[in-house]
């Protein structure tokens, strides 16, 4: 008697679990921005944008802004969350010659903003000068 009942809990609780996880997984939102390309213009805060038309891409679990390549950045790691209707994502990238950006920003439907931090590499006059804050908004590339 105890396994039939114990048998029927089981039927009962996998059951529900068939129904209940479909729908859960419907409200579920993907935080992955692979393959999606933007078009963004960017500048220092505060001021009107110095960079226009960089194309930032996501690929393969990796962030990219061409507008950078002439500094020698290479291409960094990305991370994402879900925050509401957004999908937000942070990534670092590296110059040798120049030093490191740190990226953050969001993903609202085609719309892309944010900023990014630029920690300039040291030299003999300056060997630790303040980073730079900036600023970025674009749309998806058609």
């Amino acid at each position: 008697m105890f396994i039939i009942s114990l048998c029927k809990r089981f039927m009962l609780v996998a059951v529900t679990a068939l129904i209940v996880l479909p729908v859960v997984h419907l409200g579920a939102q993907s935080t992955s921005l692979d393959g999606k390309v933007f078009v963004a213009d960017a500048g220092e805060k505060g001021k009107p944008a110095d960079e226009k038309a960089d194309v930032i891409t996501f690929k393969d679990g990796k962030f990219h802004s061409s507008s950078c390549d002439q500094y020698g950045y290479n291409k960094g790691i990305y991370k994402t969350s879900a925050d509401g209707d957004a999908i937000t994502f942070e990534a670092e990238t590296q110059s040798d010659k120049d030093g490191r950006l740190i990226w953050k920003g969001s993903v609202r439907g085609d719309q892309i903003e944010g900023n990014f931090t630029h920690y300039r590499k040291g030299g003999f006059f300056n060997s630790n000068p303040a980073p730079i804050e900036h600023w970025f908004k674009g749309k998806m590339k058609s």
